[in-house]
C-alpha cells in the first residue's frame, strides 16, 4: 500500500522523534527552566518504535529521519539506527541534531547505517550562542560538525534560523565560513514553534529578505529539481558550493509535501502544524489483539491519518491556530 492523501501527495518521509529532551535551551524551541517533560510512561519503547517504522516501511516509507528533541542524548541511539538498518528493506536514515554528542557518536552512528546530518547552528559567535542556547558548548558544536565529515556523514548540513536584531548580521559570514569548510548551509524561516507564544510574522526574517542580502555579495543561481525537498537550492558563484532557503512561512512548500511525523509519545501527526493527531501507542498497547491484528490497525491509522491531511499548513490564513506543541515536542 502507499500511502496517498486526498491532493495525490505520496508519502514517504517518516521524521521520528525519539525523545523531547534536549542539552540546549534554544530561544525559540524551550525556555531556559523547562522542565515540562513528557511522562516516561508516555514514551515509546524502542520496540514499539521499531514496530511503527516497519509498518511505515511496508507501506511506502522510503526514508527516516531521527528527531528530538535533541535524539543523541539517547544512549541507544546508535542501536535504533542499528535496528532500522536492519529491517527488510531499509530505509534511507537521516538525524537532525545541535552536534554536541556528535565527537563520539558520528563513527559509531554511521557504521550502524546513519546516512547524513543536520546540524543546527545560528551564529559563529560564541559569545552569542551561549545566549541564544543558555549553554557554553559553541567549540563542541563545531568539533560535532568536524567529526560528521571526518565520519562520512555527507553533505553534512548546518541549519540557521536568523531572528531579526539576534543574528540576521550573520548570513554573509555563515555562508562564508560555509563554503569555506565544505557545510553545505541552509537558512530557514523561523516558525511559529516557539513556547512561548510570541512569534510575530512582522518579525520574522524572511526568505526573501535573506536572499536579497546574500545576492549582494554572492551570485546565486537556481538547481532544478527540488521536488518535495523543503529548501529551495542555489549554486553559489557558479558551484560547486550550494546553499539552501527554506521559506516555510512566505512561501510554502505544502503542494509537493511527503512527510509524516511520529511523536516520541507515539502519536502520528501528517502535518509539523497539525491540530489533531492520530494516537498510535493506544494500539501498540492494546493488549486484545494478535501481533498481526495489530499491525494492521496500526497500517489502517496511517492510512487515516494521511486522508485526514490539508493542503497547507494554513500559516497565511487568518483562522490559523498554532499548535499546541512546541517544537521541542513535535520533532523537526
Amino acid at each position: 500500500m502507499r500511502l496517498i492523501d486526498t491532493y495525490g501527495r505520496v508519502h514517504r518521509d517518516l521524521r521520528v522523534s525519539i525523545t523531547d529532551r534536549c542539552n540546549l535551551r534554544c530561544t525559540y524551541c524551550m525556555p531556559p527552566d523547562f522542565s515540562a517533560w513528557l511522562p516516561g510512561d508516555h514514551l515509546l519503547s524502542v520496540d514499539e518504535m521499531l514496530t511503527v517504522i516497519s509498518i511505515a516501511v511496508e507501506n511506502g516509507i522510503r526514508s527516516i529521519r531521527l528527531t528530538g528533541g535533541e535524539p543523541l542524548v539517547r544512549p541507544d541511539v546508535v542501536d535504533i539506527v542499528t535496528r532500522i538498518n536492519a529491517l527488510p528493506e531499509p530505509p534511507r536514515i537521516t538525524l537532525t541534531t545541535n552536534g554536541l554528542r556528535l565527537v563520539e557518536l558520528a563513527g559509531p552512528l554511521a557504521a550502524a547505517g546513519l546516512e547524513r546530518v543536520n546540524i543546527s547552528l545560528d551564529t559563529l559567535d560564541p559569545e552569542r550562542f551561549s545566549r541564544l542556547t543558555f549553554r557554553d558548548r559553541f567549540v563542541e558544536v563545531i568539533a560535532g560538525i568536524e567529526a560528521a565529515q571526518r565520519a562520512g556523514l555527507h553533505p553534512v548540513k548546518v541549519n540557521t534560523v536568523l531572528m531579526r536584531g539576534i543574528n540576521d548580521d550573520e548570513a554573509v559570514p555563515l555562508l562564508r565560513h560555509a563554503i569555506a569548510h565544505g557545510w553545505s548551509l541552509r537558512f530557514i524561516e523561523q516558525m511559529p514553534l516557539d513556547p512561548h507564544g510570541s512569534w510575530e510574522r512582522s518579525e520574522m526574517v524572511t526568505a526573501a529578505e535573506i536572499h536579497e542580502v546574500l545576492g549582494q555579495h554572492f551570485t546565486l543561481t537556481p538547481l532544478p529539481g527540488r521536488g518535495s525537498a523543503p529548501a529551495e537550492e542555489f549554486t553559489v558563484d557558479g558551484g560547486p558550493a550550494t546553499v539552501g532557503i527554506i521559506a516555510s512561512v512566505s512561501e510554502p512548500f505544502c503542494a509537493a509535501c511527503d512527510r509524516l511525523r511520529l511523536t516520541a509519545d507515539g502519536q502520528l501527526r501528517n502535518c509539523l502544524f497539525a491540530r489533531d493527531e492520530t494516537d498510535v501507542r493506544a494500539t501498540l498497547r492494546d493488549g486484545s489483539l494478535s501481533p498481526d491484528q495489530r499491525r494492521e490497525a496500526i497500517a489502517a491509522l496511517f492510512a487515516t491519518s494521511v486522508l485526514a491531511k490539508l493542503p497547507g499548513h494554513g500559516i497565511n490564513d487568518p483562522s490559523f491556530i498554532r499548535p499546541d506543541r512546541p517544537m521541542s515536542a513535535i520533532g523537526g
